[in-house]
């Protein structure tokens, strides 16, 4: 019962940023309740299925994982077909989810301090700094887009895009694999479906 509370909750939140607020203000609105909600999933006594699902809500409402697919596959989004790009799209939405999901008990305790807000080129970076219990404290900062409303593109954790990171490991792998896009789509087929 909770879990679907949360569940309904979520992304009104997410959305309800103040209507005079600029681009830079939103986009920290977005973070703030984006690690605000991841916490209170993580520190809830819900069932896994119930935490995934809580999850993908709030994924789906902060970030825009079609343009992080795209940029993670890289040049090899123009020569894949609309159908590859559909597999693909899909395949790594539930991948990232599954990712997320498996790691919810990282996020226990954590304290995530949001900072400044600044416009760099085309985006506006959200800076922060997480205090996990038991570790140094992390500096983080979260990647939203300026365009239209505010979508999260990436996260940079001790200055490793991990948006990039995912870009270098498709690249080498299709390299190594004959620049092949259906072997990268089993390739993600496989670990959708490895137990988790």
């Amino acid at each position: 019962m909770i879990a679907r509370r949360f569940l309904l909750a979520a992304v009104p939140a997410l959305l309800a940023l103040p209507a005079h607020a600029d681009d830079t203000d939103a986009a920290r609105d977005l973070v703030v309740t984006l690690g605000r909600q991841l916490s209170e999933v993580a520190n809830t006594a819900v069932t896994a299925e119930e935490r995934r699902a809580a999850f993908e809500t709030l994924l789906d409402g902060a970030a825009d994982i079609e343009s992080i697919a795209r940029f993670c596959l890289g040049r090899f989004w123009r020569t894949a077909t609309p159908e590859q790009q559909r597999v693909y799209t899909k395949l790594f939405r539930t991948v990232l989810l599954r990712n997320i999901a498996g790691r919810a008990g990282e996020y226990k305790g954590v304290v995530m301090e949001v900072g400044k807000a600044q416009r760099r080129e085309d985006d506006i970076v959200v800076s922060s700094i997480v205090n996990r219990p038991g570790n140094a404290p992390n500096k983080i900062d979260w990647i939203v887009t300026a365009a239209g409303a505010p979508r999260l593109i990436d996260v940079v954790a001790e200055g490793t895009s991990l948006r990039l990171t995912q870009r270098s490991d498709y690249s080498a792998f299709l390299g190594s694999h004959g620049n092949k896009i259906d072997i990268l789509i089993e390739a993600l087929k496989a670990q959708a479906a490895a137990p988790g």
